[in-house]
């Protein structure tokens, strides 16, 4: 490829900086480097939107044969193909570039790998000096939230174990053994992550019906940390049938009967899954005293290993995804393993997405290639190998995974990068950047930034020193020598530079062993200083001057350093005393309930109590918490009524209860702006209100209600605003959209075509709660489902179009038995217009049945069409009822029957033999008639009391009683019961599956109240869904369902954790 002319000195290209043309740069550092920092849809978005709305006027990108996407591709949507660079103001890669790549007076931003003055990339950043350019380095932009804005992290993790496993059924096969994992190929090899995750699943398919050998069983897959880079590998694994274990119970897997030299032929269908984190790899010197992560962090020296015996020892597949640092104790050193080895253990294979070579696993000393992934490591002799046989442990150590899934890691990345593109091509002054983005260069016009200039005395501080003299605290120029640990706003306040003049002054040395840099206002930057010293006085003295800084208002400090490992902690800027260490690792956030009916107890218990359940490990599993800080969410619960609001929230630890009125506009802007998340349970007619406001005060809502027209009309706002409106996520809407869209999402990452959706619903009483003639009960007005039972339907049946009148919704019911609870005598009614559920799910062209169903007990129905076809859900007004006299609901009655019936008397209908006549005598059948009037009577309509004056119309009258006779009492349970039916055709292997999932779920007593089924089912999701919008899992912006992977997977997920219970099987 011709290289760009870095020759640069005429006057007109000293001014590209800002003009808006953006260039992409070729990937040359690499083979296997196929990712892109933008794709062309990503390129289109920026080129049509607009130079003065997206910054971006021209895109040329320098042509590349083996990047994911083709150069046409780009042509296609606006973007220029060429080599040449030069008209260029902003150009984006992601791996450093060659140095003669580097243009003069222009913005770059890559990964470059030189904050921590690495030496290797220092020539490099004198590139980027000399030629006065600006850096911007992706690693170093941090949200709010102080996490990284830019990383591949779950791409390395997914890659990983992929690639792993395809290594793993080569080595079970050189031990002798056949498994399913042969068949799998690296993640390379399929055209997509999909396709690759469908690979997977066929595996696991075979393992479930199949079997492994039970000579390698129990199968343990070990993943450490619960970062991004382990989430990941997590999700391929997922896709295998499995179980995962607390670290604790690990030992009674091999307690289950005949392990890995068992002579049994059984086969074992599952494998094992444990998630450790740095509780289980060390404890305390002091057996008195438990783990204590933060001390852990600032005193690694008091802890011991202890993973390689309580961890090691039951481990097949050793998955490492933990970040590492020398100051700590290792993973597992080479004598760790051996002493393993020697002792029988079942280590098989070690899967090192960290790539850290002779880090945390001492005996991984070289990283692999993609091409050649593993090599095998002999403990017993201490050897390598690059072939599969023979003794010892497979080892994989790959550093570019993420390229691996070139197309989904750029999709990703761009979607990121694009909403910064803009204001990095169009910078003139770095003053003009946002502040996660000026934080983000290194260097402006050829000068380090103030956050940077450390960089140049780190270089002079020592150089040639090696690691292994940084990790051995030993200094081969001074004579004493101390590491030191700062932490605190080193860079943004310049105490760094204070901190190395100290050094400097006292006749001392330094070198960098390790730094990262924090880049949000909160967040905290962390550095280890080797300092040396000729004089044992000269390094007191430095060591003092140190913790001065440190203590600038106190002038009696105290100081125990372990001089005798030459090693101290030091906290620069504030000191945290004991009692504070709690606060320092907890994120606090806010979340607003509206409304404080029956939903509202389960949302606020569920976010009131994570600050208490954000330390269990579902909790890092499924919301990637890999930092120490524990989320702490402060739930205020608003109502009309603040005695609802308390009476609701009584009993829950630190929920505050509120009074507000919601059309109060200067109110709820109040209650909106103090917190992060708005949950509103009101009314669906009060929403769009509300999210009016939370666009205004740019806040996140969530809603268990329908998206309605008007909330939809908000969907641009909300994105401009940069707010998610998630709404439908409840029971129904919301449980049910999430469980049909991950198995319709299975189905076609399997390239399958889904044939039939059918889904059922109910919320119903209990078996032993449906003691009534209806067998049903209501915990609110009754007037909504009386009314829901006049709702037309319309929904598909064998490529058919039915529709349902209202006025025989009841009629077209239909029996109906789940499969897997036989004992449940169930019916069906069409549910409204199932079709737009086909648009929804993506399903619509391909599905020739698609069916929503409202579950009720057998025989409802049939009830239910009887009495409404005799008139007791009439709405218009009574005359009887509307003639100013007291009206006994007897005479109601017989008013109601009578009619156009031969002048027969209201008494001959006191009975309900002649209830029944009467109805029969209407045209029904005896059974209705029979079932009909068992209702009648249970509901007291042939008594001889007075109907309230409030009640104009019969219907009035029915939901009167309805709502006093069909109450559930104090401790009956209510249920609910969601079953999915997909039925999946197969093309590649010309058969089909029959996939369903049930949730059942009943009320239960808490602290003496009865939470009810629906409440949990409706209250909880909604709560989750704040929470993931909390924990930044939920990127998409704008008015959402939860439809996509991002919303449904964690979700389901952390419902099944917090105790609601999903039952899937395929047939």
């Amino acid at each position: 490829m011709q290289k760009m002319n870095p020759s640069g000195g005429d006057k007109e290209k000293s001014k590209k900086l800002g003009n808006g043309v953006v260039g992409i740069l070729a990937e040359t550092v690499n083979k296997w480097e196929r990712r892109t920092p933008l794709t062309p849809t990503h390129c289109a978005r920026l080129l049509h939107g607009g130079k003065d709305r997206t910054g971006v006027s021209r895109i040329v990108v320098q042509p590349s044969a083996k990047r994911i996407h083709h150069d046409a591709l780009y042509e296609d949507v606006g973007c220029e193909v060429s080599d040449d660079l030069s008209d260029c103001g902003l150009i984006l890669g992601i791996k450093q570039p060659e140095l003669e790549m580097i243009l003069p007076e222009r913005a770059y931003a890559f990964f470059s790998h030189t904050h921590k003055a690495q030496k290797e990339n220092m020539p490099l950043l004198d590139k980027i000096l000399s030629e006065r350019v600006t850096l911007c380095d992706y690693e170093l932009i941090v949200g709010d939230h102080g996490k990284r804005l830019l990383a591949f992290g779950q791409y390395a993790g997914r890659a990983g174990l992929v690639d792993f496993l395809h290594g793993l059924g080569q080595r079970y096969l050189s031990l002798g053994y056949s498994t399913p994992f042969l068949s799998l190929g690296s993640s390379y090899m399929y055209s997509s992550l999909a396709a690759a995750k469908a690979a997977v699943i066929s595996v696991g398919e075979e393992i479930a019906s199949q079997g492994l050998p039970l000579g390698i069983c129990p199968l343990v897959f070990v993943f450490t940390g619960t970062g991004n880079v382990s989430l990941g590998a997590q999700e391929i694994f997922k896709l295998l049938p499995h179980t995962f274990v607390e670290p604790s119970k690990l030992p009674e897997l091999f307690d289950k009967g005949v392990g890995q030299n068992g002579k049994s032929t059984k086969r074992v269908h599952h494998v094992y899954g444990c998630i450790v984190t740095s509780q289980d790899m060390v404890e305390h010197q002091d057996p008195s005293k438990p783990f204590d992560k933060a001390d852990y962090y600032v005193h690694p020296e008091h802890y011991n290993p202890v993973f390689h015996e309580k961890i090691a020892p039951y481990t097949s597949v050793l998955v490492n995804c933990m970040y590492w640092e020398k100051r700590f104790p290792r993973l597992m050193s080479t004598k760790q393993l051996q002493d393993l080895t020697a002792n029988g253990c079942p280590l098989v294979g070690i899967c090192d997405i960290t790539c850290d070579i002779g880090g945390s696993l001492e005996f991984v000393n070289r990283a692999t290639l993609i091409d050649s992934p593993f090599f095998r490591f002999n403990p017993t002799n201490n050897t390598y190998y690059q072939d599969m046989d023979g003794g010892g442990v497979l080892c994989m150590a790959v550093d570019i995974l993420p390229t691996e899934f070139a197309k989904e890691a750029s999709q990703h990345f761009g979607d990121i990068l694009s909403e910064f593109v803009g204001s990095l091509a169009s910078m003139t002054k770095i003053e003009n950047l946002p502040a996660h983005l000026k934080k983000a260069c290194i260097s402006y016009s050829g000068k380090l930034t103030s956050l940077y200039e450390y960089i140049p005395r780190m270089r002079k501080s020592d150089p040639e020193e090696t690691q292994d003299n940084i990790s051995n605290g030993a200094s081969n120029k001074r004579t004493y020598n101390i590491l030191v640990s700062l932490s605190g706003h080193l860079f943004d306040k310049f105490l760094i530079n204070e901190a190395l003049d100290m050094i400097e002054a006292a006749g001392g040395s330094f070198h960098l062993a390790k730094c990262e840099i924090g880049q949000s206002a909160d967040a905290e930057s962390y550095s280890e200083l080797e300092v040396g010293a000729d004089d044992r006085k000269v390094l007191d003295q430095i060591i003092d001057s140190l913790t001065r800084l440190a203590n600038p208002d106190e002038e009696d400090y105290i100081i125990s350093p372990r001089r005798e490992t030459n090693k101290i902690s030091l906290k620069i800027g504030k000191v945290q005393q004991e009692n504070e260490k709690t606060e320092e690792m907890t994120k606090r956030s806010s979340v607003l309930i509206l409304g404080a009916g029956r939903v509202c107890r389960p949302a606020a218990e569920f976010l009131a109590s994570v600050r208490n359940i954000s330390s269990q490990q579902w909790y890092k599993t499924y919301l990637g918490g890999d930092s120490e800080e524990q989320t702490d969410v402060h739930v205020i619960v608003a109502s009309l009524y603040l005695k609802d609001a308390k009476e609701t929230v009584e009993g829950i630890p630190e929920v505050e209860a509120v009074q507000l009125d919601v059309s109060d506009s200067e109110s709820l802007l109040k209650y909106v702006s103090e917190v992060d998340v708005v949950l509103s349970l009101l009314p669906a007619s009060c929403h769009a209100a509300v999210a009016k406001t939370c666009i205004e005060l740019k806040k996140h809502l969530i809603t268990a209600s329908y998206v309605d027209d008007e909330t939809s009309m908000l969907h641009e706002k909300a994105k401009h605003a940069g707010i998610t409106i998630l709404g439908e996520m409840g029971l129904d809407p919301g449980i049910d959209h999430m469980m049909a869209m991950k198995m319709i999402n299975e189905a076609h990452i399997r390239k399958g075509k889904v044939k039939s959706f059918t889904s059922y619903c109910g919320g119903l009483p209990s078996p032993a709660a449906a003691n009534n003639p209806l067998a049903y009960k209501f915990s609110w007005n009754p007037a909504g489902a009386i009314r829901a039972g006049r709702n037309p339907a319309k929904y598909k049946s064998n490529g058919d179009i039915i529709h349902v009148d209202g006025e025989n919704l009841y009629d077209s019911a239909t029996r109906f038995r789940v499969p897997n609870l036989p004992a449940f005598a169930l019916e069906c009614l069409p549910n409204r217009n199932s079709l737009v559920y086909g648009e929804h799910y993506g399903i619509e062209s391909e599905a020739s049945t698609i069916f929503r169903g409202t579950l009720r007990y057998e025989g409802f129905s049939m009830i239910m069409a009887t009495l409404s076809k005799l008139g007791f859900f009439d709405n218009e007004a009574n005359e009887l009822l509307s003639s100013g006299k007291n009206i006994t609901f007897g005479a109601l009655l017989s008013n109601i029957i009578v009619k156009d019936a031969d002048n027969e008397s209201a008494e001959a209908l006191a009975g309900e033999e002649e209830i029944i006549k009467r109805i029969i005598k209407l045209g029904h059948s005896k059974e209705s008639a029979d079932k009909a009037a068992k209702t009648i009577v249970f509901l007291g309509y042939n008594e001889e009391r007075e109907i309230p004056s409030l009640c104009k119309s019969v219907f009035d009258a029915t939901c009167y009683l309805m709502e006093e006779k069909l109450a559930y009492s104090g401790d009956e349970q209510d249920m609910v019961l969601l079953h999915h039916e997909v039925e999946v055709e197969l093309p590649e292997s010309k058969r089909t599956e029959k996939h369903s999932a049930t949730l059942l779920e009943f009320g239960e007593i808490k602290n003496g109240q009865m939470t009810t089924a629906m409440a949990k089912t409706v209250g909880i999701p909604a709560a989750i869904g704040a929470l993931l919008l909390i924990e930044d899992k939920i990127k998409t912006r704008g008015v959402l369902r939860p439809l996509e992977p991002e919303v449904y997977l964690p979700a389901l997920d952390i419902l099944q954790a917090y105790g609601i219970k999903l039952m899937e099987k395929i047939e």
